[in-house]
């Protein structure tokens, strides 16, 4: 019996910390012929509405939120602003500043952002990585995030982000991201 519980804990632990399954086995490769082609100048650009929820480590949700986004684009540099709402009534404001390169690559910045964020894209999907400070109220600590944006035929976009500490998933977000209603 000791025997087994130790072989379920050790399966159990290469489940989590193994990189090639589940959410961290995905590469952008994957996506590069499906369709329809993600393009982020294009897709992230004008008013948008992004609504989601911040699930915390037990997988219970933790926060939701509703974004304004807006999205400006010249010569292969952008300017994606983004305006929360929380469900506990906090407001959050990032502006993110995001370069295309070569070959569908991106790097994008943001003040609560460390460093740049290497990013890329291919088919329907993108993805970025990048490391955020939280605010102060949520803690001051740094997380590494890994960023999925798939694009759905109706232009929607479908965002899922796993964020992580010493390695550790401590949260994941889903939401969505859409043009705004025009009024």
């Amino acid at each position: 019996m000791k025997l087994f519980l130790a072989l379920l804990v050790v399966l159990l632990l290469l489940l989590l910390w193994r990189p090639g399954l589940g959410f961290r086995a995905q590469r952008i490769g994957d996506y590069a012929g499906t369709t329809p082609g993600f393009d982020l100048s294009t897709h992230l650009s004008g008013k948008m509405i992004s609504e989601g929820m911040i699930y915390g480590p037990t997988g219970r949700v933790v926060s939701r939120f509703v974004a304004e986004m807006n999205g400006t684009w010249a010569d292969g540099r952008g300017v994606l602003s983004e305006d929360f709402t929380y469900s506990n009534g906090g407001v959050q404001r990032r502006e993110w500043q995001i370069e295309l390169g070569e070959g569908g690559t991106f790097t994008a910045t943001a003040a609560d952002i460390i460093g740049p964020a290497p990013g890329q894209q291919a088919g329907a999907a993108a993805t970025l990585k990048y490391r955020i400070r939280l605010p102060e109220d949520a803690g001051g600590h740094v997380l590494d995030v890994t960023d999925w944006m798939y694009l759905m035929e109706n232009g929607t976009i479908l965002n899922r982000s796993e964020m992580r500490k010493f390695g550790i998933k401590v949260a994941e977000l889903v939401a969505t991201i859409r043009p705004a209603p025009e009024n």
